[in-house]
């Protein structure tokens, strides 16, 4: 320290500050929001703080600072944190005959609203579902009030709700479909819905949900366009939205759980969680299955349509049966605030 000079020293400064906030923040996935829910708000920004983490740790390497072991010790602690956040290599596996392809995607009522100021997004999702060809296809915020072309599906459970904008959830599959439902949340327009596939001499339950919003802005597009304005009571009001979100979402996280534990069959849980992969509702709903992006997936993996963070907040977990052959999010395809998550799959061949 008093070999620093001045600069350094508040560099330093900034960085214990860091590590500190990073250190909790690594706790908070490990904690039931409705204990700390203003402080679960960090695990939002968690892979910020990663990247800032590397800033500093390169910065104090370049000059040969024994200060680097700072934030070089938090990034090798949380080590399991960084492959969330981002994937350097992709698994890519042979594709064979007995493989199956799932697609998930919040396609915000296909524009019923015009946020996107085109007319052609109905079409284009079609054409999209069309060329990738999922077998099994889950649609999160969808309406009947569209013209995408479902003909290539013979099986279907489709749940809508609502008095002036009917909305919820479909699950769309090329194999039989033998028992559906849906899981409702309390003082909530928010659900799930799940459909038990038969395919072969195998049956697969597959979840698709939508968890309630964090709310941040009517659009995510209003922040990007008033980001440098606001107010520290909107600042206030924002967090105290996130932070009875959190709390929301915990419950719902734990009506999903203790339905997916009552299930015979291998389980896929896909959807739109509105929550980080750093999140206690996100391990909630994890449990042990595995997160396709983490086992197949390249890059930030991101989900979500906000140009100032890599947002991943669409998954698709599997049952362990299943082999993860290939994971893509299709972020060239903007035709809704979400971006598709594909993912090709394939029961694992017992030696």
């Amino acid at each position: 320290m008093k070999n620093l000079n001045w600069f350094n020293k508040v560099m330093l400064f900034f960085n214990i500050v860091l590590t500190i906030m990073t250190f909790i923040a690594y706790v908070f996935p490990f904690l039931a929001p409705k204990l700390f829910p203003i402080l679960s708000v960090l695990t939002l920004v968690l892979p910020l703080m990663l990247i800032f983490n590397l800033l500093f740790f390169v910065y104090w390497l370049l000059q040969f600072k024994k200060q680097m072991l700072l934030s070089g010790i938090v990034l090798l602690l949380g080590i399991t944190f960084v492959t969330k956040f981002y994937k350097f290599s992709e698994t890519n596996l042979p594709v064979e005959d007995e493989d199956f392809v799932l697609m998930s995607y919040n396609v915000r009522l296909f524009n019923l609203y015009k946020w996107i100021e085109r007319e052609d997004v109905s079409s284009q999702v079609s054409s999209f579902i069309k060329e990738q060809n999922p077998d099994i296809l889950c649609l999160q915020e969808y309406s009947r009030n569209n013209d995408v072309d479902f003909r290539i599906y013979k099986h279907k459970y489709i749940f809508v709700e609502g008095k002036n904008t009917k909305l919820g959830q479909a699950i769309f599959s090329k194999y039989p479909i033998i028992e559906e439902g849906i899981i409702e949340f309390p003082n909530s327009t928010n659900n799930a819905v799940y459909a038990d596939i038969k395919r072969g001499k195998d049956t697969i339950r597959v979840y698709s949900i939508h968890l309630q919003s964090i709310k941040i802005t009517p659009d995510v597009h209003e922040i990007d366009e008033n980001i440098q304005g606001v107010s520290q009571d909107q600042s206030k009001r924002i967090f105290r939205r996130m932070s009875g979100s959190f709390k929301t979402q915990q419950q719902q996280a734990e009506i999903i759980k203790k339905h997916k534990l009552d299930c015979k069959h291998p389980v896929i849980i896909c959807g739109d969680l509105n929550n980080s992969a750093y999140s206690f509702v996100y391990r909630s709903i994890k449990g042990d299955l595995n997160d396709t992006f983490e086992e197949a997936g390249s890059g930030f993996g991101k989900s979500y349509n906000f140009k100032y963070y890599p947002g991943r907040i669409d998954y698709v977990f599997t049952d362990k049966l299943f082999l993860v052959k290939q994971f893509t999010t299709h972020s060239e395809f903007v035709n809704s605030d979400h971006f598709p998550i594909v993912t090709r799959l394939a029961f694992k061949k017992i030696e």
